[in-house]
């Protein structure tokens, strides 16, 4: 990612930590604890006791949350799409400062970028106004490159209008933020946008892979299971990684391979196996099957499941267990999990 916005001079990339809040991948994603993206209020507290201190916390905030991201310090910045919302914000004593979210197509959260709210909003924010932020989440639909060029384009446009808008009135919007992994690295320029967000391409899955983000191979999270059954008679091995660990998350029921609950992976994370998959989960128990025969595997074998949704399975875990090149364990990175 550090690629892509080397390619655009004068953009800043803000990544996303929602995806690994951990630390240590913040020290290579971030270095020298430069701006990043948040997800939660423990998320922002972690960081910002590390040294990271220039956030933007990337979800809707209540007036209930401002006493205690004011307290964290720093400069975190929140983002709004709400004029009370915004009133709130404005009249803190803490000095906190927001972006008035655009919405470019998704139809989630966000104001549209020719609409009336966004200066009722921008108005009452009046000195706290730090920007606009938009997230091209529908980006997630697409299946080719076409396609997701036209939806970067838009988030771009989109955004970019509004800061114009805002600025033709008077305001002054020092931040222009966008992105997503997927629009990230299909925009054809970044014209008028001063940094960019993105969070899963860290890591990678099974969807990302299917909608040109990353190849297979690039995926770096694998969930650790050891086989405790075997049924021949459906070809069929149980695990004992369920739905907890992996999550039921299933995005890639519509994309063009169904991975069903995740990809099976030999210890060494090769796909040994035959392309089999974890085809059932309950709570503990997974179930791995394949279209082709499965080898012989021993009870107690250790496979490795590669996730359809790393920020999901991710977050069933405490810590990540590192290798590097092979399965040999060089090191544990903590992680922060729960609000």
């Amino acid at each position: 990612m550090q690629a892509v916005v080397a390619r655009h001079p004068g953009l800043v990339l803000r990544p996303h930590m929602k995806t690994a809040k951990s630390v240590d991948v913040a020290a290579l994603a971030a270095p020298g604890f430069g701006p990043i993206t948040v997800s939660t209020i423990a998320e922002a507290r972690y960081f910002a006791e590390a040294g990271w201190r220039d956030q933007i916390y990337a979800v809707g905030v209540t007036p209930q949350k401002l006493d205690q991201l004011a307290a964290i310090g720093g400069d975190i910045k929140l983002i709004t799409d709400d004029v009370e919302a915004a009133r709130a914000i404005a009249d803190h004593p803490g000095g906190l400062r927001a972006l008035v979210e655009i919405d470019v197509g998704e139809g989630r959260g966000g104001v549209t970028p020719e609409s009336d709210e966004l200066f009722t909003i921008a108005t009452a924010l009046g000195q706290r106004l730090a920007g606009v932020l938009a997230h091209a989440g529908h980006s997630y639909r697409g299946r080719d490159n076409p396609t997701m060029a036209a939806t970067a384009e838009a988030e771009r446009a989109g955004v970019v209008r509004a800061a114009d808008r805002l600025r033709e009135a008077g305001h002054a919007v020092p931040i222009v933020s966008m992105g997503s992994s997927p629009t990230a690295l299909h925009a054809a320029h970044l014209d008028g946008v001063t940094e960019l967000r993105a969070g899963v391409y860290m890591f990678g899955d099974l969807f990302q892979a299917q909608i040109g983000t990353h190849t297979l191979e690039d995926i770096a999270l694998t969930v650790l299971t050891c086989v405790t059954g075997r049924k021949p008679a459906r070809n069929a091995v149980l695990v004992d990684a369920g739905a907890l660990a992996l999550s039921k998350d299933r995005s890639t029921e519509a994309a063009p391979h169904d991975y069903g609950f995740g990809l099976t992976l030999d210890r060494q994370g090769r796909d040994t196996l035959g392309g089999a998959i974890v085809a059932r989960t309950h709570q503990e128990h997974g179930e791995v099957t394949g279209p082709s025969p499965l080898p012989d595997l021993a009870i107690g074998a250790r496979l490795r499941i590669a996730p359809n949704h790393t920020c999901l399975t991710a977050a069933a875990h405490p810590h990540y267990w590192v290798v590097d090149g092979s399965d040999a364990i060089i090191g544990q990175w903590a992680r922060v999990n729960f609000w």
